[in-house]
Formats: C-alpha cells, structure tokens, sequence
C-alpha cells in the first residue's frame, strides 16, 4: 500500500461526499457526476488502500471499519487544504473568505437572521452552516471540518475554548387555550397530571427539562420523547401535552399567540450560548471576525427579539 503516490484529493473529496450520505447516488447528485463515476473512483481508491471501504446494506451502503477510519483522516486532509486556501485568503484582509459553522438544531431558528445581517456588512466573507446533534459537532471541530460551533454547553471533553455568546432562556410552553395560560407564578406541581413532551435521551433540551423535574421534586403524569423541536411545538399546539423548550425555537408561534408561556415559579430557567473552536484551531481573520460579530452582536439581537416576552411575565 502507498497512498502517498497514488490517492488524489478528488478521490479524498468523493469518498468523505459518499461516506456523509452513505448513498452513491446521492453523492453523484452533489458533485454533479455520474454515479458509475463516483462507483470507479471509490473502487480505485480501495484498490489503493488494499481494504474495502464500504460495504452493501440492503439497497444502500455502509463503512466498514476501514472506511471509519479513513473518512477521520480524510476530513482532517481536506480541512488543512481549505485551511491553507484560507490562509492564502487571509493576505487579503478580513473581508475575504470562508467559514464553516456547526450548529445545534436549537441555534438554526436564530443563526440565520444573525448571518444575514453579517452577510451585509461583510460580502466578501460566505458562511457555511452544518447543522447537527452535539456529539457530531464536536467530532467535526475534532476533523477540522469546520471553524466554529454554537452549542449550549462548554464542550469540556474535548481541547476546546468556549465563550459565551448569549443568554438562552428555557420556557414551559402549553396550548394557546390552556387553563393556567393567565396564571402567575404557579407552582410546578399544578402541572402534575399534564402529559410532558421532551426530546430524545442525549438531547441538550432533554437535560434541562430532567434537571428542572429533578430540582422541583416533580413526577409527571407522563413524559412522551420527540425527535425534534418542530414536532414538539405541534404537539404543543393540537393540545397533546405541554414542554419546557428553548425560548429562541419560538419566534413565530409567539407572534401568533399559537402557544401559551405557562408562568411556572423556577422559569425561565437561563442556560448560555457558546461559540466553540478547538484550541489548536489557528481563526484567519474572516473566522476571528465572524467570531467577534457574534459575541458583540448575538445577545442584543436575541434580547430585541425575544426579551418582550420575558418582560410581560415579570410586569404582572
């Protein structure tokens, strides 16, 4: 075996494509290839790597142990690439650039109105985001395969530098038609016999809502677990229970008024945005003026969206 000779970065940039959607069509369609040419490229760089990389699982694909391994180290190669790129950039100023960003499912209702208004003052900067569970950010700083993520936890399991960017408040939401939608002040035990909508075990949220049953001595009537926070608020909505969600996921359901905020004592319960890169991460000016865009400018834009309806609870 001697990749050194034989492996090229389009087979590199092919294989990591194939290895995210585990589909050689859907990879095709990303590169705009064909699939027998993403079929031959795979197979040549196999032959050089004297192992298979994939193997059949029913109509799709999946890594074999090799292919784990290898698609790490080809994360890492391409980002030094896309690094170097960048640095050549950097010559050029701040306003020149790319950044590659990972968020948390509960940041895309936010980051995007953030990125628009950085878009403008800074044109010649492209953000790309990648959204996805923590423990898949956190493996991506890890690969290098992106700058900077936003999670609302310090990452202290891995060699990073965590800042915080924001104040994120957690709310318990009910139906727009629930009865203690006026009540202030309520004890969390009045909620006993509702039926509690929480996301999936490992969620950020799920931990949360756990520690806020744990510190009030509460047992709910029933706890049903979602996989995502749209499916939450719906369920919210058509009267199946009621949640303890991330004030930021709401912006349209409160300005509808499709939800209630039950005014429970112990609520809001304020955890924090971090913005996150590895601390062997060298940030090229476009990276370290994103990053400072979203420590000066994060919690004001949050505050001017959703502060007002923090306010009128504590106004009553």
């Amino acid at each position: 075996m001697n990749l050194v000779r034989t492996l090229t970065l389009r087979q590199l940039q092919i294989f990591v494509v194939a290895a995210r959607h585990l589909s050689y069509a859907r990879a095709a369609e990303e590169l705009h290839l064909t699939p027998p040419a993403v079929s031959m490229q795979l197979k040549q760089l196999e032959d050089n790597a004297g192992l298979p990389l994939f193997e059949r699982m029913g109509r799709g694909v999946a890594l074999t142990q090799a292919g784990e391994l290898l698609v790490h180290h080809a994360l890492r190669i391409l980002g030094e690439i896309k690094d170097a790129e960048a640095n050549l950039q950097a010559l050029l100023g701040a306003e020149v650039g790319q950044i590659s960003v990972g968020l948390v499912s509960t940041a895309k209702y936010f980051m995007p109105r953030l990125l628009a208004q950085f878009a403008q003052a800074h044109p010649g900067i492209e953000v790309q985001f990648t959204v996805g569970n923590r423990e898949i950010l956190l493996q991506k700083l890890q690969d290098n395969a992106i700058d900077l993520a936003i999670t609302g936890r310090i990452p202290a399991e891995i060699d990073a530098h965590a800042e915080p960017m924001a104040s994120h408040p957690y709310v318990l939401i009910g139906p727009a038609d629930h009865p203690l939608r006026d009540a202030r002040r309520f004890d969390l035990q009045e909620l006993r016999r509702e039926t509690f909508l929480v996301r999936e075990e490992g969620s950020g949220s799920r931990r949360v809502a756990e520690e806020m049953f744990k510190n009030h001595l509460f047992t709910p009537a029933r706890t049903i677990s979602m996989g995502s926070n749209e499916t939450i608020k719906q369920a919210v909505m058509a009267g199946m229970g009621v949640s303890l969600i991330s004030l930021h996921t709401l912006p349209l359901e409160l300005k509808t008024a499709e939800v209630s905020l039950l005014d429970a004592i112990g609520t809001p319960i304020e955890r924090t945005w971090y913005v996150v890169h590895m601390n062997s991460k060298r940030l090229l000016p476009a990276g370290q003026e994103f990053r400072s865009f979203l420590l000066d400018q994060a919690a004001q834009g949050l505050e001017k969206e959703f502060g007002r309806y923090l306010a009128l609870r504590t106004a009553h």
